[in-house]
């Protein structure tokens, strides 16, 4: 027997995944806010339609919408320092750098009234490009090195946020002899399970980031290594211990976790208050708030966010009975991941048979043929994992649309996939595609924001693409696509 999907969801899809009911619709919590289909039926982003982003500047192509970041980022400031106005007279935001940096992005940033997240001596020489005070510019790592340590001091950084007991004796070490002060943040992890992939859940105790709370997690008896480094900045002349940090991991819809980690660390920055009689102004609660990549993923308004944060605060302090530390946070995804969208021009397309799954095939059990098939197509296009590396490294999910016009024909379960040599070089792993998606039409993935031009690649010695910036009806590249020649130029076999 051969099944028949092509009107119907395909037994081949994941159960979140639904027929939409009209598959030229755009999911808005998806798309940028000037997103839309102009009247012709072509997807234009700010007026400009996706064909002349095309014929100008190419595919693969980021688009970005710089009109949407920047409401965004007023849009996390503005909650959360109306909702801490009254506990701590509002909130430091710290945009996230590794999600996506170039200067541009670092300008907008200052514009807005936000501050930067960096994690390495190249994201500090973007910012250092862009002119941004080194006063609002945070240095994260857990492998910092001497050079990044000392560029961190040359800028005269507002904070450097400490990974390790031995991390905090080489910046001290490094600031004394340089005959200055480091200003300092710890980072702990609170044990706390983020509803999250592993691979980018970072406050449980068995990974690389941070100072452990927990009581068994150094050599002396009842103190932990989070308590131990505290014991220790205070000793030291050259740091200037501002407060704690911690960061439960990425992508987080639920606000449990954020909760929790607040609570934990709030009572161990008064446990350390009494115990050592230091005053720790600053806690950092970190980031990690979610996007919506598909229909089914429902991210929460920041003023939501920031009130339940808020009220945690608010009420763990008074129960402490201390004064409130001064808040800071750190979204990136969450500025910039919906911001923007991938465009890919369709290639080679083809239709293959699959097994049906055991209960597709165990309804069709009466049936006189015993093999069950379904059609799933491939759709291959002009990138691939080299500029979104996600779906392979967390087996992230993401949607598609028909970008360079509408389609009245039936919906067909289909999975994007890029053109290295790689099985699985997989853009969009389920979507329901137009039957009649063709060699030569336009794709748009969004929500690739955050950490697919960040982690993109030169695998199969493909040039990573372009990144163009729209605003005010105008579109303009904010980081430069690479060349073939960009690429040679590296190679000094010649």
């Amino acid at each position: 027997m051969t099944g028949n999907s092509l009107n119907h969801a395909s037994p081949l899809a994941p159960e979140w995944l639904a027929v939409p009911a009209d598959l030229n619709a755009l999911h808005e919590p998806m798309w940028a806010a000037d997103v839309a289909r102009n009247d012709s039926g072509e997807l234009a982003i700010g007026g400009i339609p996706v064909s002349e982003l095309q014929r100008e500047f190419g595919t693969p192509l980021f688009v970005m919408s710089e009109t949407d970041f920047r409401a965004r980022a007023r849009a996390f400031s503005d909650a959360f320092n109306d909702a801490f106005a009254d506990i701590c007279g509002g909130v430091d935001v710290y945009y996230a750098g590794k999600s996506f940096l170039c200067t541009a992005v670092v300008r907008w940033v200052e514009e807005e009234g936000l501050r930067l997240d960096t994690a390495s001596g190249g994201e500090l020489a973007v910012a250092a490009r862009a002119g941004i005070p080194g006063a609002d510019v945070a240095l994260h790592g857990n492998n910092k090195s001497d050079a990044e340590i000392h560029r961190a001091l040359d800028m005269k950084l507002g904070r450097i946020v400490v990974d390790s007991l031995a991390e905090l004796e080489r910046v001290a070490k490094i600031a004394s002899a340089r005959g200055e002060t480091a200003k300092v943040m710890l980072r702990l992890t609170p044990g706390v399970h983020a509803h999250t992939h592993e691979f980018i859940a970072t406050a449980h105790e068995d990974q690389k980031f941070g100072l452990s709370m927990a009581e068994d997690s150094t050599d002396q008896a009842g103190l932990s290594a989070a308590e131990e480094a505290v014991a220790a900045a205070t000793g030291y002349p050259s740091i200037e211990l501002l407060g704690l940090h911690c960061h439960i991991g990425s992508q987080i819809f639920e606000p449990d976790g954020f909760a929790l980690a607040a609570v934990k660390l709030l009572r161990f920055l008064a446990a350390m208050q009494e115990k050592y009689s230091v005053v720790l102004p600053e806690l950092d609660l970190g980031g990690g708030y979610g996007i919506a990549y598909t229909p089914v993923d429902t991210p929460r308004p920041p003023a939501e966010i920031a009130q339940a944060m808020a009220a945690v605060v608010r009420s763990t302090c008074a129960e402490l009975g201390i004064t409130a530390p001064r808040i800071s946070i750190e979204p990136g995804r969450a500025i910039v991941g919906s911001t923007t969208f991938t465009l890919y021009e369709v290639g080679t397309l083809k239709t293959v048979r699959v097994d049906a799954p055991a209960a597709a095939a165990a309804a069709d059990a009466g049936n006189a043929e015993k093999n069950v098939t379904y059609p799933r197509r491939y759709v291959s296009v002009d990138g691939g994992m080299s500029d979104n590396a996600r779906p392979v490294l967390y087996d992230a999910d993401y949607s598609a649309i028909v970008a360079s016009r509408t389609s009245d024909a039936a919906p067909q379960l289909s999975r994007v996939v890029g053109k290295h040599c790689e099985s699985g070089d997989i853009v969009v792993r389920d979507v329901y595609l137009p039957e009649d998606v063709a060699a030569g039409d336009l794709l748009a993935v969004p929500g690739t924001g955050a950490y697919c031009w960040a982690l993109s690649s030169n695998y199969n010695y493909l040039a990573r693409p372009g990144v163009v910036a729209v605003r005010d009806g105008s579109a303009r590249l904010i980081v430069r696509g690479e060349t073939e020649q960009d690429l040679l130029n590296r190679d000094m076999g010649v």
